[in-house]
């Protein structure tokens, strides 16, 4: 009875008007929405749109279309449009620049002028009515970008075509938009124009070039991840709310954040897995959901008037978009899943075209005889748009979803034998501050599609190891897996007692296969310790790649990569190898490579870079005696990386003996990467040692080790 007495006290007239009922009832949709109807194949952005149809205004009525729906909408939007800019190649984009402008032009004016014509010859309106219809069907929303996100295809040129055609034709049906806005209202003269040219510099001078160096700054002196996420969606806001102040949608905005902060935010990045979490759990859907509660289904049966517009509307903007996909396709040769995802992309309306609709709708040209106001747009179009917007939704989703998969699995077929999956990184942790450095560091050299895990190690040695040391071990291992965790990247923390530190690293690379290690050295005052004793005496007893790693400054606030290469690394065991890491660390950090090398390295270096997304520049630098050139050439947020060589081996030279006292005394605060390549050995016979053999000398320095344990146990009993 108390029970019915406290549920009969809450508010349940429709709509529902109850923050905590409301919040609830949209939280199951977004939850139970995309499991019922993907058993029916149909992809889960459908799900939330016909969800929101059925509660909204237009179906049961169980939600308003209120200002908390229009707020969280609002923010969804823009956050697809903030994603789209950031998960794109900026490579690929700046590659393929001259294809994004011939797409965004095609997509634009096929359907502006077909558009035009099928308004003012079949529907019969006005030149000026028909003009800003057509505009409409120019325009489209990247309501579908989160299923090509799913598939972890956005970095695809198709995708990066699209979503920079996207930008050229909303800014141009917007442009067209604000022109026959003002000259409705009589206020389209040159003033006009000139103010919103001026504006529109004013914007992306704000964005592009003042941003930026805020953002670096901020990065570089806050690593709080909470703040870290709040700053970056301070900054998507900021800047939406500059493009509105310019005279632009707030979707150009969010979209321009995006691309500064592309560089800013790693593709895998725990602070990037953060922002992808919350907005497809939670802004998006309530977006799609929101869109579903636009659609009045009571169209279809309001009068053949309504059915007729509606018709030519939806048949237009699907015909002109596929128009446009399919000569892109044709024109630079793309495979026929591409044409279908730019297809896909391009083929859903919702925000932009309902800002145009409804701006059209509210302009009053005149009065009919009955004292009706006359509108620019009428009813019918409004109807019609509203139906346009549920069926290019549902056939956008439907081909990106199809064409989406083919092209993943494609991906993952014709990746498994470029990728090595048997390469595994090992880093080696002493320094608890630049434990999360390392992680970044290997999280970007490691190819992204690769299910092999990294390996943390922390070494205790026996002689001088206690308890505090195995404590402080735990806490860096612990840190390591849950930073690493934030990233969606699996460490296996390995703890190893030894007879030294060295030894541990060295029989920990061998036992487990490593063919990459990752040590950090602090700064130190004194050359003779620049390396540090385990960093020395790792390198003398393995030969495996080896990256000495000392960070002044995060990897994400760095602007580009200076590598200087040895003379004949190129002939080196290594040569293909740390290239393919370097191109790795190049596109995840989306940071451009500058090299200096002989002629003839920088040949090699050229050809296997070839048809590789990597933004590379060559130098010819051959004259080692004069490496103090690089602290000419070096800017404090760049990133120097140093293909180095062990002794004996055809690419070492004397000048690199020199290198601590270089880096000490001259490049002290910059961040550098020493790379050891894998070369073949000296000092011992690699190939006359098996497996097998390492395990017994394996097994017989940890039997050195219990020893040496045994006398530091006698040795604190003699000093009690």
């Amino acid at each position: 009875m108390e029970l019915l007495f406290l549920i009969s006290k809450v508010d349940f007239t429709l709509p529902l008007k109850n923050p905590v009922v409301i919040f609830s009832l949209v939280l199951f949709i977004i939850l139970f929405a995309p499991i019922l109807l993907q058993k029916i194949k149909i992809p889960h952005i459908i799900g939330l749109i016909i969800a929101g149809v059925i509660v909204g205004p237009y179906g049961f009525n169980l939600l308003s279309r209120d200002s908390s729906i229009v707020l969280f909408g609002t923010v969804g939007l823009l956050y697809i449009m903030f994603l789209a800019g950031l998960e794109i190649d900026i490579t690929e984009f700046k590659k393929n620049r001259k294809q994004i402008a011939v797409f965004g032009i095609a997509t634009f004016l096929l359907p502006l002028s077909i558009g035009c014509l099928a308004s003012y010859y079949v529907l019969g309106y006005s030149f000026l009515s028909s003009l800003l219809l057509a505009s409409m069907f120019s325009t489209h929303t990247l309501v579908s970008y989160p299923i090509a996100s799913r598939y972890g295809i956005v970095r695809n040129r198709a995708v990066a075509l699209t979503v920079g055609g996207t930008m050229i034709t909303d800014i141009l049906a917007l442009l067209i938009l604000a022109g026959i806005a003002g000259a409705a209202k009589g206020e389209a003269g040159t003033s006009f124009w000139v103010q919103l040219s001026v504006s529109c510099l004013a914007f992306v001078a704000t964005v592009f070039f003042v941003l930026p160096p805020i953002i670096r700054w901020f990065f570089k002196n806050f690593h709080d991840s909470v703040s870290q996420y709040i700053f970056v969606l301070a900054i998507v806001f900021l800047s939406s709310f500059l493009a509105e102040v310019a005279g632009l949608e707030a979707i150009i905005g969010a979209f321009f954040s995006g691309l500064v902060l592309n560089t800013f935010v790693p593709h895998s990045s725990p602070l990037m897995n953060r922002i992808d979490f919350v907005g497809n759990a939670l802004f998006i859907p309530f977006f799609l959901i929101g869109v579903g509660m636009l659609v009045d289904v009571r169209v279809l049966v309001k009068g053949t008037g309504a059915l007729e517009v509606a018709g030519v509307i939806v048949s237009v903007a699907l015909l002109t978009k596929y128009l446009a996909a399919y000569i892109t396709r044709r024109t630079f040769k793309l495979s026929k899943e591409e044409g279908n995802i730019i297809f896909g992309l391009s083929a859903s309306h919702a925000a932009a075209t309902l800002a145009i609709i409804l701006v059209g709708y509210n302009i009053i040209v005149g009065e009919s005889e009955n004292g009706e106001p006359i509108r620019l747009l009428d009813e019918d179009v409004l109807n019609g748009t509203i139906l346009l917007i549920l069926v290019s939704c549902a056939v956008s989703s439907v081909v990106v979803e199809k064409a989406a998969r083919k092209m993943a699995v494609n991906e993952e077929t014709s990746s498994n034998g470029k990728e090595e999956s048997n390469e595994k990184i090992l880093l080696s942790l002493a320094h608890p501050e630049s434990v999360t450095q390392l992680v970044d560091l290997a999280v970007m050299l490691k190819p992204k599609r690769s299910e092999v895990p990294i390996y943390a190690l922390h070494v205790v040695s026996d002689a001088l190891g206690d308890e505090n040391v195995q404590v402080a071990g735990r806490k860096m291992l612990d840190a390591v897996t849950k930073y690493a965790a934030a990233t969606e990247n699996k460490i296996i923390p390995l703890t190893r007692f030894d007879s030294n530190i060295s030894n541990g690293i060295v029989y920990t690379i061998k036992g487990h296969d490593i063919t990459d290690v990752l040590i950090s050295i602090q700064k130190t005052t004194e050359q003779q310790n620049f390396f540090g004793v385990v960093a020395q005496e790792t390198l003398q007893r393995t030969f495996e790649s080896i990256f000495i790693y000392r960070a002044v400054q995060p990897l994400n606030t760095l602007k580009r990569i200076i590598v200087a290469v040895t003379p004949s690394a190129e002939d080196e065991l290594g040569f293909e190898h740390w290239l393919h890491r370097l191109s790795m660390l190049s596109k995840e950090a989306a940071l451009p490579v500058t090299f200096y090398s002989t002629q003839k390295t920088s040949f090699a270096i050229r050809a296997y870079l070839k048809g590789r997304a990597v933004e590379a520049d060559f130098k010819t630098f051959d004259r080692w005696e004069d490496f103090l050139i690089f602290s000419r050439e070096l800017k404090r947020d760049d990133l120097f990386f140093i293909v180095t060589s062990r002794k004996n081996n055809v690419s070492h030279n004397e000048v690199l003996e020199k290198l601590p006292y270089y880096l000490l005394n001259y490049f002290s605060d910059y961040s550098f990467i020493l790379l050891y390549p894998k070369q073949i050995g000296h000092e011992i016979d690699l190939e006359g040692i098996t497996t097998n053999d390492y395990k017994i000398i394996e097994a017989l320095s940890e039997r050195l080790g219990s020893v040496n344990k045994a006398g530091s146990l006698f040795k604190r009993l003699f000093r009690k």
